[in-house]
């Protein structure tokens, strides 16, 4: 995905549509702003902090090699999720400082309740992991 992408491209790989209301955890001075901005704009509201207290459609969490326990963290964004909803992990690419390595995220999800279905990339320094309940039996 280029830099200059979209909104609409950005939240369609997301999964992201209009009006939902969606989590931003892990911000820091080195998330991609064009990223926040497309779903800001795609949702056509600001994304909300962990201190929300309601429930969110979705979890955008950014993660970095070194930023803590991953399982904890992975529990920590269930909080407010509305049943069906999708934890989507953003990490550095491979190749970038502090990436986080694949299987990390594969050991933790399981872990935490949750399953790993895909990866894309959403800019050229991040990619997103998307992280959801398991199907029950």
């Amino acid at each position: 995905m280029s830099p200059s992408a979209g909104a609409d491209q950005v939240a369609d790989r997301l999964g992201i549509k209009p009006g939902m209301v969606v989590q931003e955890l892990g911000w820091d001075d080195d998330v991609d702003d064009e990223v926040r901005v497309a779903i800001e704009d795609t949702i056509d509201a600001d994304l909300v902090d962990g201190d929300y207290g309601d429930v969110v459609d979705a979890v955008i969490m950014w993660w970095r090699d070194g930023d803590g326990d991953l399982v904890d963290a992975l529990v920590d964004s269930l909080t407010d999720l509305v049943g069906g909803g999708s934890v989507w992990l953003l990490s550095p690419k491979i190749g970038r400082a502090n990436a986080v390595d694949a299987s990390d995220i594969a050991e933790a999800a399981p872990i935490a309740g949750l399953a790993t279905t895909t990866t894309v990339g959403v800019s050229t320094d991040w990619s997103a992991t998307k992280l959801v309940a398991p199907k029950t039996r």
